[in-house]
């Protein structure tokens, strides 16, 4: 999501950010929320990603800052779409536009980390999600009923609701569906519910699980391996997703290295024997704690 500012001696006058898929850019919306569009003319216009140069769900914003004769834009970073990729700051440039490109770079390519997976990897951006036991078991070895048994405390637990409703997509095998009968909505957060995905090689799953409810859209996939699934979800035009299990679907997106980031939680708590957490060979970039859960997050590097 970019976010665009338009400032006028030194007053933030118009500010927006991209609306939903297909609908305006940032730019298009902090120009439309100025108020006296004269102003426009002594303005700066602040954008954390490149202006579009091409005509694609909407018209260029590049054009737009043109027509609006904007005399200053600042750039974050550059757009590596091949369709953008330094097009839309030559055409400000070559209309008179003063461009300075490069400015919080580094914070802003994060906050695009989504979109760069998308285009430059030809996948989604893939966060892993898992929640283990003190002696290292994500499940224990029997239960009495299919549903889950839970490591982490409520607020951890709707934590995960809210990753959930920031990202596009979530995956699940289909032994997590059988054990569990997951519904993977956003229900302990205000938010849009992912759209839902779940491998069913053998063709196991029956239509009476929560997984396949009207709550969100749900798409199943026969797949083995995890490049396959990311080149599916690519095809899907799906920028991210939180594989949130179970333990062999997790390793098998580890073992191929297919992952950017991972969010484990340690619950306080033992099983002594059950199903064995993935193996993860990362860096930590933070480690929380929450109530008497300990969140690690770990980076691909």
């Amino acid at each position: 999501m970019v976010g665009a500012v338009i400032v006028h001696n030194h007053t933030i006058i118009g500010e927006g950010y991209t609306s939903a898929y297909g609908g305006n850019h940032a730019e298009v919306n902090a120009i439309k929320s100025v108020a006296d569009k004269s102003l426009l003319q002594e303005a700066t216009l602040y954008v954390t990603l490149e202006p579009c140069s091409h005509f694609g769900k909407t018209p260029p914003c590049s054009a737009l800052i043109i027509s609006h004769k904007i005399p200053n834009v600042v750039i974050g970073c550059v757009d590596d779409n091949p369709k953008v990729a330094g097009k839309g700051i030559k055409k400000l440039r070559a209309s008179g536009c003063h461009v300075i490109v490069g400015v919080l770079e580094e914070d802003c390519k994060e906050h695009h980390k989504r979109f760069f997976t998308f285009h430059n990897k030809k996948r989604p951006y893939i966060i892993l999600k898992w929640a283990e036991t003190t002696d290292a078991f994500i499940a224990p070895k029997h239960k009495d009923e299919n549903k889950p048994v839970w490591i982490t405390n409520e607020i951890s637990r709707q934590l995960v609701h809210k990753w959930r409703a920031e990202e596009q997509a979530i995956l699940v095998g289909t032994n997590t569906v059988i054990k569990d009968n997951p519904s993977l909505t956003v229900r302990d957060y205000s938010g849009n519910n992912p759209i839902r995905v779940v491998l069913d090689r053998n063709s196991l799953l029956s239509k009476a699980y929560a997984i396949f409810n009207n709550e969100a859209e749900t798409i199943t996939f026969k797949d083995h391996d995890a490049k396959a699934i990311c080149n599916h979800l690519y095809k899907e035009n799906i920028n991210s997703i939180i594989i949130e299990g179970g333990s062999k679907t997790l390793q098998m997106f580890i073992d191929e290295n297919l992952w950017d980031e991972a969010r484990v939680f340690t619950g306080n708590i033992l099983f002594k024997e059950g199903v064995k957490a993935p193996k993860l060979y990362g860096e930590i970039v933070s480690t929380e704690t929450i109530n008497n859960d300990t969140l690690r997050i770990y980076s691909n590097t």
